[in-house]
C-alpha cells in the first residue's frame, strides 16, 4: 500500500485522471448526422470510420481547471475524444470524465436531438497506475449483461424504498427510511464499470441540463482518486458534500441545510 501511495496515477494531456467513459445515442437520422458534422470544424473523419473531435474551433473555449503545463498547438491540435456509429447507436469515446462533463453539454448544442438522442453513459469507477496495463478497447472494459445488471437492481431498489416510503404512517419514518437507504447506498463499494441512464433532456441551457450528470460523475471520480491515495473510508456521501458545495457555491447560490 506505501509503495502505491508513492505513484501517481494516470492523466490524459490536459491533467485530468484517466478514466475511459463512453456515451451512447439513438441514432435518428444518420444522413442528416453526417450533413450536420460535415459542418462542425472541430470534427473530422477518422480512418476506419467516425470522427474526431478535436480542441479548436467550436471545441476552443473548452476549459480544463486541471490543466497546467501543456500547450495547445493550433497546427496539431489535441484530439479530446471521438465519435463513432456502430450498430444503429452512436458513441462518444472520451478518456476522462471532466471531458464528458465539458463535451457532452457543446455536442446537445451542435448536433440536434431529432438526430441522435443521448441514452446512456458506460465508465470506469477507477483510476489507473503508470505501469499498470490498460484494456484494449471498449469492448472488454464493459460487459453488457452486468451493466445492465447493475441498473435493474438499482432501479428495483429505489422503487422498494418508494413503497415503503408511501406507506410510511408519518413523514418523520418515511424521511428515516429515505435517510438509511441513501446512507447505504453512498456507503457501498462501487463496482469497477456502471452505467448512467440518461433521463429525456429538457429544453433547457445544456449545461443546467447536465447538471446532475456532471455531479454522478464527480462523486465517483473523487472516491476514485481519494481511495487511490489510500483514503479507503471516503465515501459517496463525502464526495457529494464536496461537490455540492463546489458547484452551487461557485454559482452563489446559498445551500438550505
Amino acid at each position: 500500500m506505501f509503495e502505491r501511495l508513492q505513484k501517481p496515477f494516470l492523466t490524459v494531456e490536459t491533467g485530468e485522471a484517466y478514466q475511459p467513459i463512453r456515451i451512447a445515442y439513438d441514432l435518428l437520422q444518420l444522413d442528416k448526422l453526417n450533413f450536420t458534422i460535415a459542418n462542425i470544424k472541430c470534427m473530422e473523419p477518422k480512418q476506419g470510420g467516425g470522427w474526431n473531435v478535436f480542441w479548436r474551433d467550436e471545441c476552443e473555449d473548452v476549459h480544463f481547471e486541471s490543466l497546467d503545463s501543456y500547450k495547445k498547438h493550433t497546427t496539431n491540435p489535441l484530439r479530446l475524444g471521438t465519435l463513432i456509429i456502430k450498430d444503429n447507436a452512436a458513441y462518444f469515446n472520451l478518456p476522462s470524465f471532466k471531458r464528458a462533463c465539458l463535451l457532452v453539454p457543446l455536442l446537445h448544442k451542435l448536433i440536434d436531438s431529432s438526430v441522435i438522442k443521448i441514452k446512456k453513459a458506460d465508465f470506469i469507477n477507477k483510476v489507473f497506475g503508470l505501469n499498470e496495463r490498460l484494456p484494449h478497447g471498449f469492448a472488454e472494459l464493459f460487459d453488457e449483461d452486468e451493466l445492465e445488471k447493475i441498473v435493474t437492481q438499482r432501479l428495483l431498489d429505489y422503487e422498494a424504498v418508494q413503497r415503503r416510503c408511501e406507506q410510511a404512517h408519518s413523514v418523520d419514518e418515511a424521511f428515516k427510511i429515505l435517510s438509511e437507504y441513501t446512507h447505504i447506498e453512498s456507503h457501498k463499494r462501487l463496482p469497477y464499470a456502471e452505467r448512467y441512464a440518461f433521463q429525456e433532456v429538457p429544453d433547457l441551457d445544456p449545461d443546467v441540463a447536465y447538471l446532475g450528470f456532471y455531479i454522478f460523475l464527480r462523486g465517483r471520480e473523487l472516491v476514485a482518486i481519494r481511495r487511490w491515495f489510500g483514503e479507503t473510508g471516503y465515501t459517496l456521501a463525502d464526495a457529494a458534500e464536496e461537490t455540492i458545495e463546489q458547484v452551487f457555491g461557485g454559482m452563489n447560490i446559498d445551500i438550505i441545510e
